[in-house]
């Protein structure tokens, strides 16, 4: 681990707290926000190299209300919510956002729907479904990514072993080396059996993931008014589900870009492209 470290905050917005890493600085503030799942350390090669130039917090929204996937999930609408409120209680006018997968989807609907006013965003591969899907009744079994993220394998004897666990999957193959060592040291932690856990449990996980059918978000789009930058992996697994393009359109002042040779996990497996290309955007007049 680098001698660069950020500082692990609380914000207290009312009904819930929500932790956050800071990176201190002058310059104007970006607000990451990760996917279902993930946790804001996986932003730190990110956030490290574009706090030279600005003031970077990444919030953390896996745990801090309690969801029951089975009656609904984390609604996601509250999530935009809480982003909202997370914004207004640390005074953050006017912020540049980035948001991968969740993430994305969370701070369009933030701007979109409860008027949070964003200088400019980022959004990777944000998930806004075809909108029949929003109409659907799905028990956890079936919808498609939270049946397999509460059954996900959630212990390891110890680092090692989950490190070659995680190695042999296909999502982690492509990862680069310094994001995987910060999955396995800060999204894991001891496990009461002992060994080590997922720190985002996999019914938590799940319940993010029902909770993206709560709420059509396509509507809200046009009242993004700021610019809007919408990234897909040219080998992404949500080819032919999600319309980024049309995402893209959608927005009054949106662009699009494909990443050529990435997955779904844009930033986690071309971090040194995806920050390159955040900070040409938000530096642009």
């Amino acid at each position: 681990m680098d001698a660069f470290q950020p500082v692990l905050r609380f914000a207290d917005i009312g009904d819930a707290e929500i932790k956050y890493l800071l990176y201190d600085g002058s310059g104007p503030t970006i607000v990451f926000l990760h996917a279902t799942g993930f946790l804001p350390w996986l932003w730190h090669p990110l956030a490290r190299g574009l706090n030279d130039t600005y003031r970077v917090i990444c919030p953390y929204f896996c745990d801090h209300r309690q969801a029951d996937p089975e009656k609904g999930g984390f609604d996601w609408m509250l999530l935009a919510k809480d982003l909202t409120d997370f914004c207004r209680c640390l005074e953050i006018s006017s912020p540049l956002m980035v948001g991968h997968s969740m993430g994305g989807a969370v701070m369009a609907i933030a701007a979109g729907h409860f008027g949070l006013d964003v200088e400019k965003m980022v959004l990777i591969e944000p998930i806004f479904l075809p909108q029949e899907f929003y109409s659907l009744q799905l028990r956890v079994e079936d919808h498609p990514l939270a049946g397999k993220s509460i059954r996900r394998r959630n212990h390891w004897s110890d680092q090692s072993e989950a490190r070659a666990y995680l190695k042999s999957k296909p999502l982690f193959q492509n990862w680069d080396e310094e994001i995987l060592d910060l999955y396995i040291r800060y999204g894991m932690v001891a496990s009461d059996a002992g060994g080590l856990e997922l720190a985002c449990h996999p019914r938590r996980e799940a319940a993010l993931f029902m909770g993206s059918l709560s709420y059509d978000p396509w509507p809200i789009l046009p009242k993004v008014r700021c610019p809007v930058l919408v990234l897909e992996g040219e080998q992404t697994e949500n080819k032919g589900v999600i319309d980024f393009k049309r995402a893209a359109g959608t927005f009054p002042r949106g662009q699009y870009r494909r990443i050529e040779g990435a997955g779904h996990l844009i930033p986690m497996e071309k971090p040194q492209e995806t920050m390159a290309l955040i900070r040409s955007f938000f530096s642009a007049a």
